[in-house]
């Protein structure tokens, strides 16, 4: 192989692996050598400013990778989209063509298939249907935001309780311990005898 060169690549055509998908709703295809900035910019302004409930995201090879990081920047950005994921295989045709040809013969194209793993992603502003392998339900932004007053309330106010109750009281209680361990023990030596009651208790 190491006169050929790998002069075209082409993915097999596919249909969406979704049901119900409206017939304009967008797909991102994320190409190994596609830019995350130029993928987000076109995603967002379908999104935000056509006002698209769906977008589908899809990458195979080693774009399977950067197609993950795109859903997870349009999930933080946007934020409630549900989420269903599918993974598959594509085959993918690559043409490579020798660069050393035999003399006076024709140049010898070479075409291999290759099977691929493959992942689509489908983001959707609409509810889905939870019971369909690979859904996943909208994130809550800061985790604690179904009772966004008292929620608030009820975590400051334990930590503020939480932090001025058991402070004082350790130190007097490990002090007194601490006493009673050395009169104790005294005669049989400090070392171990020192952290046995910490330890069980």
């Amino acid at each position: 192989m190491e006169n050929f060169r790998k002069v075209r690549t082409s993915e097999e055509e596919s249909p969406l692996p979704f049901s119900d998908l409206p017939p304009d709703v967008v797909e991102m295809k994320v190409k190994e050598g596609s830019k995350i900035r130029n993928l987000m910019n076109y995603a967002m302004a379908q999104m935000e400013l056509k006002g698209r409930r769906q977008i589908v995201f899809s990458g195979c090879g080693r774009a399977v990778t950067k197609t993950i990081t795109c859903v997870e920047i349009m999930k933080r950005k946007l934020g409630g989209l549900h989420q269903v994921t599918k993974v598959r295989y594509k085959t993918l045709l690559e043409v490579w063509q020798n660069q050393d040809p035999l003399p006076g013969g024709p140049a010898q194209n070479l075409t291999v298939h290759k099977n691929v793993p493959s992942i689509c992603i489908l983001l959707s502003r609409d509810p889905l249907d939870p019971n369909e392998t690979g859904y996943q339900p909208p994130e809550t932004p800061a985790g604690l935001q179904t009772q966004p007053g008292k929620a608030g309330e009820d975590t400051s106010g334990c930590s503020t309780k939480g932090l001025k109750r058991p402070l004082p009281s350790p130190p007097e209680e490990l002090l007194t311990k601490k006493l009673q361990v050395q009169v104790a023990g005294g005669p049989r030596g400090t070392g171990t005898t020192d952290h046995q009651p910490d330890h069980h208790q």
